[in-house]
């Protein structure tokens, strides 16, 4: 079967650089030092398909969160010749503030998530900070009218949203977190989204500390690894080494990287 080899763009659109490594990992490195945390959407496209991934937050998120906001990730689609109204497709990663806000954003869309992620946010477990703390209640209640407007379409498990492009549920970092498998022209990539903020998280391996379950989040870094091509084909969800090790799309003052093409040389 000839698979669609689709293009992938991994768009920054936020940033926090007074982070410590301390903040990042659950078994803690003693030699801590500054280990910056970046923000991106991704978008997923072959001259047929659009398919946004995650929303990021706005201007109000970052301002409670103390973040760095550098530009709307929904306006930001203009400098890959698109506007919100051609979006008709929406993955969300899970639903914490930093993936799911701005949905108001996309007149047009469908929004895909794994049914456990809407259970896990609107559920028992958010009746504790500890969990509901990456929530933004207004997001999670936006999703909400979505579906009862029939524009969120639930999933279970891994399933295939088009040729070429797998959803795979991996849970750990939240109940219901997907990542993403998509064809492209040097193999299968993997968009961990949150199963891995950061490549170390994978490679030690120790776990971003927020998480629900840390034997899932575990046992999904080699998840990941069977779906991708090879490691270097797994993209982690917040890491500023993504920007340094894959090529810019256009000016590098709009912050777009492409994933499609191989890692640069060193």
């Amino acid at each position: 079967m000839n698979l669609p080899k689709y293009e992938i763009y991994a768009l920054r659109y936020a940033t926090i650089q007074q982070r410590m490594r301390r903040e990042n990992f659950i078994a803690q490195d003693p030699h801590d030092e500054s280990m910056p945390m970046d923000y991106f959407v991704w978008l997923i496209r072959d001259g047929q398909r659009n398919i946004l991934v995650d929303t990021g937050f706005n201007a109000r998120q970052a301002k409670e969160r103390g973040r760095t906001l550098l530009r709307c990730p929904i306006g930001a689609l203009s400098l890959l010749g698109l506007a919100p109204t051609d979006i008709e497709d929406v993955v969300l990663t899970h639903l914490h503030y930093d993936h799911a806000g701005n949905i108001d954003l996309l007149p047009n869309a469908r929004f895909h998530v794994q049914e456990d992620e809407l259970d896990y946010a609107c559920g028992k477990h958010m009746c504790h900070g500890l969990f509901r703390h990456a929530y933004d209640v207004e997001d999670v209640v936006s999703l909400v009218r979505r579906v009862y407007a029939e524009r969120v379409h639930f999933h279970q498990g891994r399933v295939e949203l088009a040729p070429g492009i797998e959803l795979m549920k991996i849970g750990g970092h939240t109940k219901g977190l997907q990542s993403l498998r998509v064809h492209t022209a040097r193999g299968w990539v993997v968009l961990a989204s949150d199963a891995s903020h950061y490549y170390e998280n994978m490679e030690r391996p120790s776990p971003f500390p927020i998480v629900f379950h840390v034997g899932d989040m575990v046992a999904g870094y080699a998840t990941l690894r069977a779906a991708a091509a090879s490691p270097e084909h797994i993209i982690p969800g917040h890491d500023p080494l993504v920007r340094a090790r894959y090529p810019f799309h256009g000016d590098p003052a709009n912050d777009i990287v492409a994933l499609h093409f191989p890692p640069l040389k060193a």
